[in-house]
C-alpha cells in the first residue's frame, strides 16, 4: 500500500520575505510547517545574511520552478569599503585591510564598469555543487575546486550612497539569473584598490512579482495562530496570500484550447491546435483554465511538457 503524503495539497506561490540569519531551506521548511503542505519548494537560494524575496512554490506550482529560477532579480546591496574577507561578506574573516581614498566620482565610474555582459566565476562560498557537493564546504576544508565560468548581464547598477565616513557604498542592481553580487561587491573593491565585502543585502524583485504582496515568516505564522484561535480552518487566511501557479509563466506565449482538446492534453496525447505554435515552452489554457506548459511536437502538435495532477482528476481519461 502506497504511503500517503503528510500535509494537505495546496498549490500556489508565495512570496516570502526571507529573514536573516537563516538558510533559505530553513526559511522553507518553515513556511512548509505553517501551510502543513505537502509538497514545497523554493526558487533560487539566498544567503543567510540576505533578506528579501523568496517565492515559495506549494504543490504543483513546483513544476514551474525553473521559470522563476530563470527570471532577473533586483538587489539592494550595501559595501563596507577598506576590507576583503574570505567570503566576500560580513559573515567571513578579514583577509585584508587598506586606506580608502575614494571619490564619488571615481565610484560612479568603476560601478558603470559592470554594466552589461559578461563572465563572472562562481564564489567558493556559493551554494552550486561540484561532484555532488557545496561549493562552500570545499571552501570551509580549504580546498579550492575548478569553477565554470558563466555568462551574467548586469542590466543596471546603481550609487544609492556613499557615506565617506564610514567607507559604506550603497547600490541597487537589476541583474540577469546566477549573478553574485557578492563577487561584483569583491570585484569592485579589487578595482578600486582598497578590497570591500557586503555587510547588507536584500533581494527587493523577482522578475515581475510585487514587492508589497511579500510577507514575513511572523506574519504568516500570526495567521495560523489567527485561524487556530477563532477555531476555523487556516486556509481560509493562509490561502489568500499564495499566487496562481502560471504567474511563474509570465512571458510565454499562451495556447488556448477547448475542455475537450484539454482531456485529450492532460492525458498525454498530442493535439492539433488551430494556429501555428512557436518553438520553446508554452502556456496552455483549456476553455480559459490553465492546464499546463506544453509544446510543438515533430508533426506540429501541441504535446504536454508539464502537465497538472489535478487536471487529470477533473477529465475522464479519454478512450
Amino acid at each position: 500500500m502506497a504511503r500517503r503524503s503528510k500535509g494537505r495539497p495546496v498549490d500556489g506561490i508565495l512570496l516570502l520575505n526571507k529573514p536573516e540569519g537563516i538558510s533559505s531551506n530553513k526559511a522553507l521548511q518553515r513556511a512548509k510547517g505553517i501551510y502543513f503542505a505537502q509538497k514545497a519548494g523554493h526558487t533560487g537560494a539566498l544567503d543567510p545574511l540576505a533578506t528579501g524575496m523568496l517565492p515559495i512554490c506549494f504543490g504543483e506550482a513546483t513544476k514551474f520552478t525553473q521559470f522563476l529560477l530563470d527570471i532577473d532579480k533586483t538587489y539592494v546591496v550595501r559595501a563596507k569599503l577598506g576590507e576583503r574577507t574570505t567570503t566576500s561578506d560580513s559573515d567571513g574573516e578579514i583577509v585584508s585591510t587598506k586606506d580608502v581614498n575614494v571619490t564619488y566620482e571615481q565610484l560612479e565610474r568603476e560601478i558603470a564598469a559592470f554594466l552589461g555582459e559578461s563572465d563572472q566565476y562562481p564564489s567558493m562560498y556559493s551554494a552550486l555543487k561540484y561532484e555532488g557537493k557545496p561549493l562552500y564546504k570545499y571552501a570551509r576544508e580549504g580546498i579550492e575546486v575548478p569553477r565554470k565560468c558563466r555568462k551574467i548581464n548586469v542590466f543596471s547598477l546603481t550609487l544609492d550612497e556613499f557615506d565617506e565616513q564610514t567607507n559604506e557604498v550603497q547600490m541597487t542592481a537589476h541583474v540577469s539569473k546566477g549573478t553574485y553580487i557578492r563577487t561584483i561587491v569583491d570585484d569592485l573593491g579589487e578595482n578600486l584598490g582598497c578590497g570591500a565585502h557586503v555587510i547588507m543585502l536584500h533581494r527587493s524583485a523577482v522578475g515581475h512579482y510585487p514587492t508589497d504582496k511579500m510577507v514575513t515568516l511572523d506574519e504568516v505564522q500570526a495567521l495560523l495562530d489567527k485561524a487556530k484561535d477563532e477555531e476555523i480552518a487556516p486556509s481560509t487566511y493562509l490561502d489568500e496570500l499564495l499566487l496562481p501557479m502560471d504567474t511563474a509563466l509570465v512571458g510565454l506565449p499562451v495556447v488556448e484550447i477547448t475542455k475537450e482538446q484539454g482531456s485529450v492534453f492532460s492525458h498525454g496525447q498530442a493535439v492539433d491546435t488551430a494556429t501555428d505554435l512557436p518553438d520553446g515552452p508554452i502556456k496552455v489554457l483549456a476553455d480559459g483554465v490553465f492546464i499546463g506548459t506544453g509544446e510543438r511536437n515533430p508533426n506540429g502538435q501541441l504535446k504536454s511538457k508539464r502537465g497538472l495532477a489535478s487536471q487529470q482528476d477533473d477529465y475522464k481519461k479519454p478512450e
